[in-house]
């Protein structure tokens, strides 16, 4: 299944809990969304913009820095973003 845009594919790559700055527990999740492109730019768009839609449709808010890594394949350049997202 490979397409030029293939937008928002989404892992729930691992459950944490972490303690909000108050000191009271929050639940947080690392969550995760790939994209590809035909430019390094639009794939980290595509897996950016991925992550945001995922993150705000579970009703979490993004924590701390995203972090993208990317590869470029054959034809397409995929990549791959995650965030700690906490409700």
């Amino acid at each position: 299944m490979t397409s030029i845009f293939r937008f928002g594919v989404a892992v729930v790559a691992a459950q944490l809990a972490c303690a909000a700055p108050t000191g009271a527990r929050a639940e947080c999740t690392r969550v995760a969304a790939a994209g590809d492109g035909l430019t390094k730019d639009i794939a980290v768009v595509m897996s950016t913009h991925g992550l945001q839609n995922i993150i705000e449709g579970k009703g979490l808010k993004g924590q701390g820095p995203v972090k993208t890594t990317c590869s470029t394949g054959a034809i397409l350049v995929e990549c791959h973003s995650s965030q700690l997202a906490c409700k």
